[in-house]
């Protein structure tokens, strides 16, 4: 298949720029995933939606504060995203994508903070990639005497990664302090923005427990407290998989080809108690609901390395690129939002309703003004 039958046309006014005034205020979209029809509903009505006995697996991931603007010795801006620690290249160090108007060396450092001087610049959403070239112009010591953290560049990765330490903290340090979450490049802010303060509490999960992702597993933004005690009632369980959302989530398809995609690696977990539960609900004829596309990337990719083809207990990571053609061992039905064109997510979800559905459903979501992507409102394939 090719990336081009995964498109359709958004206006752009659908794409949701904020979180609701509460997470339940979302709307949902059922789409029943033999027959392709559709309904229309709210989160609320969830409980209803499922059945009793179904097993919810949520993903508790937290998004790190990876977000970093910082200045060289010559003054120029520096954007760093910290992905993940990189014990091969030392203690403390982190892998990083980072942007920058000239060439960075092993050795350079960047100000962040209090010595950076206005490091947050003008804040032009432009996402996380890029190759960084140009000359450094010199070391940076002064910048110890101004406070502040700064980051070290350790080795040079390629293709705009490098990795990098903590100076005068550790890296989670320095996120906790001076960090911003990392939202995907469609959402708008300013460079002081009130909504800040709104993000760090919207864009978490209310099981987000485990940090390392850079993105939030969106579809579970939508649960509250309330609405998982409502479940209870019903006899739906909630279980839990860690898939820490990486680079890849920000990255397009960049060939139509889908044979010729390779996806970036993500880290995930899966708990013995989570296993056996999937397992139990396997067993026993009940439902497997996924509550976001990384939780089906995290089961079906567990399930794949067992012997047995259900999700099994550890730690790995995954590349594992799901589409059409996927035979599902894990996952019975998805709670997921609605996803970029062209875009990996968008071919996962085909793989579990069928192409010709999910752009129906698409469709009328357009005509009935949902909002789409990572603040938007959800559909359910059941």
């Amino acid at each position: 298949m090719r990336a081009s039958d995964f498109d359709f046309d958004l206006p752009p006014e659908l794409i949701a720029q904020a979180p609701p005034p509460r997470r339940e205020d979302a709307r949902l979209l059922a789409l029943a995933r033999g027959a392709g029809t559709v309904s229309h509903h709210e989160i609320a009505d969830l409980a209803d939606l499922l059945r009793p006995g179904d097993l919810l697996v949520v993903n508790d991931t937290r998004v790190l504060a990876a977000r970093i603007f910082g200045r060289r010795a010559t003054g120029g801006k520096v954007e760093a995203l910290l992905l993940e620690p990189s014990p091969a290249h030392g203690d403390g160090a982190w892998t990083a994508i980072v942007r920058a108007g000239g060439t960075l060396r092993v050795g350079e450092r960047i100000e962040v903070g209090a010595a950076s001087r206005d490091d947050s610049g003008d804040d032009s959403r432009s996402g996380v990639g890029g190759d960084a070239g140009g000359d450094a112009g010199g070391d940076d010591r002064a910048g110890e005497e101004r406070g502040g953290g700064a980051l070290e560049i350790v080795a040079l990765l390629g293709s705009g990664r490098f990795a990098v330490r903590g100076v005068r903290e550790p890296v989670p340090a320095l996120m906790e302090h001076a960090g911003k979450l990392p939202l995907p490049p469609y959402i708008r802010r300013e460079t002081v923005d009130p909504r800040d303060a709104l993000d760090r509490e919207r864009y978490q999960t209310i099981f987000a427990e485990q940090p390392g992702a850079i993105a939030a597993p969106t579809a579970g933004l939508h649960l509250t407290r309330g609405l998982v005690a409502r479940l209870a009632e019903r006899d739906i369980s909630v279980a839990r998989v860690t898939l820490h959302v990486g680079v890849g989530t920000f990255l397009p398809i960049r060939t139509d080809d889908l044979d010729q995609h390779a996806m970036h690696e993500e880290r995930f977990h899966v708990s013995a108690e989570t296993a056996d539960a999937v397992r139990a609900a396997r067993s026993e004829g009940r439902r497997v609901v996924a509550v976001g596309t990384t939780t089906v990337r995290a089961l079906e990719a567990s399930a794949a390395r067992s012997n047995n083809g259900l999700p099994a207990e550890g730690a790995a990571r995954t590349d594992l690129f799901i589409r059409p053609g996927h035979a599902f061992r894990a996952v019975d039905a998805l709670l997921t939002n609605f996803h970029l064109p062209r875009s990996t997510l968008l071919c996962l979800v085909s793989a579990l309703a069928g192409r010709d559905h999910v752009l129906a459903a698409y469709r009328e979501a357009v005509a009935e003004r949902y909002r789409f992507f990572s603040y938007g409102d959800a559909m359910l394939i059941a």
